[in-house]
């Protein structure tokens, strides 16, 4: 789901983001840049999530290997995400590769490390576009990168499919080569939460709301969106505190809330204050009916971690991918994923389904049209639906996707999509359970 926009907010975590070390040895580290790493990935066959394109019929068909240029942050403050994205890109790669490749072409990434740097990676897409001469690039993790980096491709005719960079300035750039691989943009992530509330029986809705909002403007406005539709709904707005991304302890902002004893709590969160906001209203005793935490909560590995993992239980969230999504491609997926770096389905990040998904519509192109350059990309990627790890995927002119996040909630220990209906694994309980403490 959403992307971490400003360095400060961050302190290295996503609203997905989990401390998930790398296992793959197929990295070789070379120098680019003065700070930027390379490398080259060529992967050998296995069984995979996605369908390659075959070569059509005519001049004899190129059998080089197809080049993708990805710039990454493998160190810095976007760090664990841009690992997580890594990770992503180079199983898709490793089983685009065991069927054949692309029309017949063995995918080969060149992948360089930004340093979470806005410079670094305008520094990097320069050079792999006009030095390296990649065929095709993919994007970095996060709006703060994304900007720059999709302006270097636009630049130079390329296309710019991008997992993680889903903020408004982002689609402001009205750049027609661009496309986000998540249903909605960023600032919408609450948007299914306000849905599900106001679809509840009017006798059985909240009467009073409390807004907790980071100053970031990646995680403000999805609380001010659900604000405005609940006090156009009649929902009395009896708390709402805006506090800085330096904030250490949060007890006193939630001190506040508590005492006006709100029926449903809505954090607009990155990773770092959704924690402490948790971990304040236990210290409280402070337990709503609903609570809703736009990042944080979505981490099936890092939230339990960070509040106890019978603290987790009720607090909603929403995402894009989940373990137990039901689109065709996401059991071959998580095979493939497990096959390659271990562990199991709740271990793996989103963001590593949404870059793998940034693979996939390239597969697609391929198998619609007998070819795989950039003018072809971007005009094909504007019209139709295109099935993905995180749903059928379509975008306006400007690369802004027309679908809508799903909402999650912790039930029994577990991540779960509860909303909506024809997605959902469990109905939505209500009231939260109290705090195990």
């Amino acid at each position: 789901m959403m992307q971490l926009p400003t360095r400060k907010s961050l302190s290295g975590k996503r609203r997905w983001l989990r401390a998930f070390g790398l296992t793959t040895a197929m990295v070789m580290v070379l120098a680019a840049c003065s700070t930027s790493t390379s490398t080259p990935t060529s992967s050998a066959p296995t069984g995979g999530a996605s369908t390659s394109g075959t070569p059509t019929a005519g001049p004899p068909a190129d059998t080089s290997p197809l080049t993708i240029g990805i710039s990454l942050s493998l160190t810095g403050d976007f760090a664990d995400p841009g690992k997580a994205a890594q990770r992503g890109y180079e199983l898709w790669a490793s089983d685009v590769n065991k069927k054949g490749g692309i029309l017949g072409r063995q995918v080969t990434l060149k992948i360089v490390n930004d340093a979470s740097s806005p410079d670094q990676v305008v520094t990097n897409y320069t050079n792999l576009i006009t030095q390296d001469k990649v065929d095709i690039v993919l994007g970095p993790f996060s709006s703060l990168l994304t900007i720059p980096a999709s302006r270097v491709a636009k630049r130079y005719g390329y296309s710019f499919i991008e997992p993680a960079g889903g903020g408004p300035s982002v689609f402001a750039q009205k750049l027609d080569n661009l496309f986000f691989v998540q249903p909605a943009q960023t600032t919408n992530g609450g948007d299914v939460f306000a849905d599900y509330i106001l679809s509840l029986p009017a006798d059985q809705q909240p009467k009073t709301a409390a807004y907790l909002k980071l100053d970031d403007p990646f995680a403000a406005p999805i609380a001010a969106n659900i604000q405005a539709r609940f006090e156009a709904a009649g929902i009395q707005t009896v708390y709402d505190q805006t506090y800085p991304s330096e904030t250490a302890d949060l007890t006193p902002v939630v001190s506040g809330m508590a005492a006006t004893h709100p029926d449903v709590v809505i954090g607009g969160t990155q990773s770092l204050d959704a924690f402490g906001i948790v971990k304040a209203m236990i210290q409280l005793k402070s337990n709503p009916k609903w609570m809703f935490l736009s990042n944080g909560a979505n981490s099936p590995v890092e939230f339990p971690d960070k509040v106890g993992a019978a603290n987790t239980e009720g607090v909603f969230s929403s995402g894009d991918w989940y373990p137990g999504s039901t689109q065709p491609s996401s059991a071959p997926f998580i095979a493939s994923y497990t096959a390659m770096y271990g562990g199991d389905a709740n271990s793996i990040d989103p963001t590593s389904a949404e870059a793998y998904s940034a693979g996939m519509l390239l597969e697609q192109v391929a198998a619609k049209t007998g070819k795989i350059d950039n003018a072809t990309i971007i005009s094909t990627l504007h019209s139709g639906k295109w099935p993905t790890l995180v749903g059928d995927l379509s975008w306006d002119k400007y690369g802004v996707p027309q679908g809508e996040y799903l909402l999650e909630q912790w039930i029994g220990g577990k991540l779960v999509t509860v909303y909506p209906a024809a997605s959902a694994q469990h109905a939505p309980v209500a009231p939260k359970p109290p705090w195990a403490g």
